[in-house]
This record gives structure tokens, sequence and C-alpha cells, in this order.
């Protein structure tokens, strides 16, 4: 839509701002970034998440709207006539939102509670992260993607994890390609594609932001 005026709220290293940037390039919807500092927030993030004070925030002609999985759906809505992310049958709708929900219920916690923890709690998170990943793994079967063919609603969920993986593995000591090696090539055939590769940050410098955020926990 020529003449749109839009704005993201985000930080580099979150991957529920990267989902919002991945739907916008597969879009094709040219917009400006905003980094945000979240231990000092800015008057606009507060000013256009005035409920959670989180990011990502999408500002669109000066109206906001939040939550990264919301978000994306209004740009499925809005830019519709490229790339849908969402398909048209009301069941497989309804499959993609569960199992994005999963993905958002599931894997930023259990990951959170790995770089956050130590000893017996970290194990357990360890233990219910790989539970969560076979489960995504048996979904996606055989499929390209989650939704078949296409880059779609549920790929734009996960795979922004996928630059966190390494982080996980470094800080846990554990493998994940070596439990979960489909979903692992999945992941690396999402990368294939620019809208994704350009929209994900670097592994080791998300790892490098865990271990001094770990020492800033004292953990290390």
């Amino acid at each position: 839509m020529a003449g749109d005026q839009v704005t993201l709220l985000d930080f580099w290293a979150s991957p529920f701002g990267m989902r919002v940037r991945i739907a916008l390039a597969e879009k094709g919807v040219r917009y400006e970034y905003s980094e945000q500092d979240l231990r000092n927030k800015s008057a606009l993030l507060l000013q256009m998440n005035p409920v959670h004070k989180k990011i990502p925030v999408l500002v669109h002609n000066g109206k906001s709207v939040c939550e990264s999985l919301i978000i994306v759906q209004y740009i499925d809505d809005v830019w519709k006539d490229k790339a849908p992310l969402l398909p048209s049958d009301p069941y497989q709708r309804a499959q993609s939102k569960f199992w994005a929900d999963f993905v958002d219920k599931k894997l930023y916690d259990l990951g959170r509670k790995i770089w956050t923890t130590k000893g017996e709690d970290q194990e357990v998170a360890k233990k219910d992260f790989i539970h969560s990943l076979k489960l995504l793994e048996g979904e996606l079967g055989d499929k390209p993607y989650f939704g078949g063919e296409t880059l779609g609603y549920v790929d734009v969920a996960l795979v922004p994890f996928y630059c966190w993986f390494y982080a996980y593995e470094t800080v846990g000591n554990f493998n994940i390609e070596a439990v979960c090696p489909k979903l692992i090539a999945y992941c690396k055939r999402c990368l294939e594609k620019e809208s994704v590769s350009k929209s994900l940050e670097d592994p080791q410098k998300v790892s490098d932001f865990v271990v001094m955020r770990r020492k800033m926990l004292g953990l290390e």
C-alpha cells in the first residue's frame, strides 16, 4: 500500500521481533526500524504499547499493533496480495494458530530457563525443551514447511528461535541437531530464503549476549 507509514519498534535479539521482520520481508513492505533500549524504555514505546510496555510494536499510519503473532496476522490481513502466511481453509488456519501458540508457550520460556538457571533446574528445562522440539518435528513430518510447500505462519513463529539454539546449546552443553536432525535441516532450509536470512541475527552474537546476561545474573 503506497504511502503507508510503517515503523517497527524492536530489540535486535528478540525472536518475537524477528517474526515481524520476516513477515514484512515476505510481503515486501518497506518500514522504518526503531531499536529500543528495554532497560530505558522510550516515550514512543510506552505510548504505543501502554499495556504491556514490550516490543515488538508495529506502528502503521500512526496506529499501533502489539504482540508478535497478532502483528504477523495483521500484516497478513493488510498486505494480502502477496505471500499469504495463513491458509484460507478454516481448519488449516486453526491448526496453524495452534502450533504457533505452542511455540509461543513452550520455546521461549523453556529456552529462557536453560540460560537463566543451572544444575537440576537447567536439566529439567533442557529435557522439556527437547521434548517440545520433537513434537514440532513430528508435526513437520516430511513437509518442506509446516504449512506445506511455502513458508507460512508457523514457520514465521518458529524459525527465529533457530538463532538462539547455539546459545542454549553452549550454556546447556547439549546438541539439538543430534536429537532433532529433521528440525535443524528444516531451519537451514528456511534460511535459504532471503526474508529469513536477513531477519535473523548471528547465533554467535546472540550467544555472546546470553553469556553477558548470565554473568550479570551471577550464573557464570
